[in-house]
């Protein structure tokens, strides 16, 4: 009986598959940008032997990722590429590679915070990088970046505050601004664009937010982003820019210690590839998710309360409701969204949640009041049927 406790117990706590119904696209708990079949395929396909570091037209070692430096040369017109675990692995390595002992200038602005405590102030620490904050909260100019520059420093910094903004009294440099300045003073101008975009999101009728190729065609001699945001990509940090300063971030010995494993950079390269062949919005999830219209939202939710039928314990409703971006990017923007209004006289809000999230078909949705609703702008179009079975399974077993 103990036995069949412990395993039922490490059967919950399992990483498994979860239908997003939450109406966070990019939700962190839930692994952020789901990723396209082609990337799920190459996962499969590329899980055995591969040439992760073997150049197969001379059979010569090369490093990891080499297999992109064409494919982000095309989509960005960067000079060279490293692909590292994450975004913040991304920022430790290139401060600690181009700037320990030296002083890095950023706007006090833009020291920013995300999830799990992760500081910039505190990186910069580990980094060995000297931290030289400058300007207001709310306000910061050229000038001040001016008057902080000395023989001692190293770079100039912009960070794209991806998971706040500042409304009101408010002012700060573009990277196009402060480009002209380090070339002037002969130091590196690096910039975090935070959500890791290679398109303009506007075209889905989002507020804009900063590309890699934005940010190279400005001139930054370095620009990191996140792969598993808007990208649509796995969880990875993408270094860009010229070759002088990602050789050396490459050279560096903590480069090893976040190097990216096989499967993320076989997902990375299918992601890109639809970028490439212009298949993006409509192959990439996160950005079908972000662009798909009210109206395919309604028709789906139809089709989902359809497939859930009468059930004599439980009120269907179909309504109109906000969704969220998530995972730090555009913080703010309520996306309209059409969500299934799930409500029992016999069990519970939290009951009815907690059946959804430990069933056979996981689903994590929210509560609102005493519904539980099931949002389907973040949910895959191939979970439609499957989210069904779920809510049926759940509610005939009461």
């Amino acid at each position: 009986m103990q036995v069949q406790q412990h395993a039922r117990i490490a059967d919950q706590q399992q990483l498994s598959r979860v239908i997003n119904a939450t109406g966070v696209v990019l939700h962190t708990g839930l692994g952020r940008a789901p990723l396209s079949v082609a990337a799920r395929q190459a996962l499969g396909d590329l899980g055995g032997h591969c040439n992760v570091e073997v150049d197969l037209e001379t059979a010569g070692r090369r490093y990891r990722g080499h297999q992109l430096e064409a494919t982000f040369r095309s989509l960005t017109g960067c000079e060279d590429v490293l692909i590292v675990n994450n975004n913040a692995a991304a920022t430790l390595l290139t401060l600690q590679a181009l700037c320990a002992g030296r002083e890095v200038v950023i706007s006090r602005g833009q020291l920013i915070e995300i999830g799990g405590s992760f500081r910039l102030p505190e990186i910069f620490t580990l980094s060995g990088a000297v931290l030289r904050e400058i300007g207001t909260t709310n306000r910061t100019h050229v000038s001040d970046y001016q008057k902080a520059l000395t023989a001692n420093t190293a770079a100039v910094m912009h960070v794209h505050p991806s998971n706040f903004r500042v409304i009101g009294f408010s002012e700060t440099p573009a990277i196009d601004d402060l480009v002209p300045l380090a070339r002037k003073h002969g130091v590196i101008a690096i910039d975090d664009i935070g959500s890791g975009a290679l398109i303009d999101v506007t075209q889905f009728g989002l507020p804009a937010e900063p590309t890699f190729q934005q940010s190279l065609a400005a001139g930054a001699d370095v620009v990191l982003g996140s792969g598993d945001k808007l990208l649509g990509g796995p969880q990875c940090g993408i270094i860009l820019g010229k070759h002088e300063f990602v050789e050396r971030i490459r050279q560096h010995p903590l480069a090893r210690a976040v190097r990216i494993g096989k499967l993320t950079l076989a997902a990375l390269q299918a992601t890109l590839d639809a970028y490439l062949r212009g298949a993006a919005a409509a192959e990439i999830p996160t950005l079908a998710m972000l662009s798909v219209s009210i109206e395919s939202l309604r028709q789906r939710a139809r089709q989902v309360a359809v497939e859930i039928g009468e059930l004599p314990n439980c009120r269907v409703e179909i309504a109109n409701e906000t969704a969220a971006v998530g995972g730090g990017s555009l913080p703010g923007v309520e996306l309209p969204t059409v969500v299934l209004r799930l409500r029992s006289p016999s069990i519970s809000a939290d009951e009815l949640s907690r059946g959804l999230r430990l069933g056979s078909i996981r689903v994590c949705g929210r509560i609102q009041q005493d519904d539980v609703l099931l949002d389907l702008r973040s949910v895959l179009p191939e979970d439609d049927l499957r989210l069904a079975l779920a809510v049926k399974c759940v509610l005939t077993q009461r």
